[in-house]
């Protein structure tokens, strides 16, 4: 059961960003000042990348542990409304779909997920920069 009214939940749900999240904006900055340069949200790929090179076909998603399913079997009995469990379970099948469809179109594929930027962003920066140099 939620534990606010549906109209303050709808209004909660509203402020979630897709694009451009503070996640996204330490990643997109921190390439941008090593002079990488990159499209962001990238529309003719499937899955819409956060960051991609088209013509070295490389992907990279930046990705929320909650909405993108991180560890979703350790955690997934404590979500109670199946409205939730269908959402987060239908993420975690499109992202599948959409980084098969990539790899059989030739892309390389990168996932960051939210928690490794928090605790260690400057590794995983660098390991994203690796990706994309290599």
């Amino acid at each position: 059961m939620d534990t606010v009214d549906k109209s303050t939940r709808s209004k909660i749900m509203a402020s979630v960003k897709g694009k451009n999240t503070s996640l996204e904006k330490i990643v997109f900055s921190a390439l941008r000042k090593r002079k990488l340069y990159f499209q962001k949200h990238y529309k003719k790929a499937p899955g819409s990348p956060d960051i991609a090179l088209p013509r070295k076909k490389i992907a990279i998603f930046i990705d929320g542990d909650f909405w993108h399913g991180y560890r979703y079997s350790v955690w997934q009995r404590k979500i109670t409304d199946p409205f939730w469990r269908n959402k987060i379970e239908a993420n975690i099948a499109r992202d599948r779909k959409n980084f098969a469809k990539l790899r059989r179109k030739g892309w390389k594929v990168l996932r960051v997920w939210e928690h490794q930027i928090k605790k260690n962003r400057e590794a995983t920066i660098e390991n994203i920069i690796e990706f994309l140099i290599t």
